[in-house]
């Protein structure tokens, strides 16, 4: 693939010279980071509030924060999907230092399950030559998948198709609801993932266990082509 905002700096560079090397001071690596999910990816991004190393308090300002460091700034505006590299320098140059989050339900839902059990499902999903989209990875050691969205809303009833879940496509509880694999959960419309390099809460970067590419962002993987793999990973890993 090799296709990066980074490549297009250096032939923009090669062509102008200069005065490129002059616009390039001052931009950020989350600046460039940003750009390369709008631009390259066609995600949207907010700017995230975050927690100093070894610190508590949650740079919103809030001393009560139920998510220090993990959730999208009130005040900050949304950098939509498409905007380019001098739009996304100018939008974060306001909040330096901001984490990079993203918002799940519109390009992109995601599975959510233990690290150990999405290293392992990357592996077999691989081996079978199924999709594998982006996935990250958490320093709750939690593995987030990017799958298509809608992933959120049919999951209950997925899991309730493929045996896998004793409650009703409604989420009724059922009496052998603990089928359900263990840590498996998704997050949709609504809901914010901190995206690398962004430190998460003070604990640590979230980091690429698989990083997006041009055909895996924009054909994400169906939530059902993963499930049996998630669920199969989740039973065999240790509980975290």
């Amino acid at each position: 693939m090799g296709f990066t905002i980074g490549g297009m700096r250096e032939r923009s560079g090669a062509r102008s010279g200069a005065r490129v090397g002059v616009r390039r001071r001052g931009r950020s690596s989350e600046g460039t980071a940003v750009a390369e999910f709008t631009g390259l990816w066609g995600w949207d991004v907010v700017p995230g509030a975050r927690v100093a190393p070894g610190a508590r308090d949650c740079s919103c300002g809030r001393a009560d924060c139920p998510e220090p460091g993990a959730h999208p700034l009130a005040y900050a505006p949304e950098i939509p999907a498409g905007s380019t590299l001098d739009d996304v320098t100018r939008a974060w140059s306001d909040h330096p230092g901001a984490a990079v989050m993203l918002p799940v339900g519109r390009a992109f839902d995601v599975l959510e399950v233990p690290e150990t059990a999405g290293r392992l499902a990357v592996v077999r999903l691989e081996r079978m030559g199924l999709p594998v989209g982006p996935v990250t990875v958490t320093p709750e050691r939690r593995a987030q998948f990017f799958v298509a969205p809608g992933a959120a809303d049919e999951l209950p009833s997925l899991l309730y198709r493929m045996g896998l879940d004793d409650r009703g496509p409604s989420g009724a509880e059922g009496a052998r609801a603990a089928r359900r694999p263990a840590g498996l959960r998704a997050l949709g419309a609504g809901a914010y993932v901190t995206a690398p390099p962004s430190d998460r809460g003070g604990r640590g970067p979230v980091r690429w266990l698989r990083q997006p590419a041009l055909d895996s962002a924009a054909g994400l993987p169906a939530a059902r082509l993963l499930l049996g793999t998630l669920a199969y990973a989740a039973h065999r890993s240790p509980r975290t």
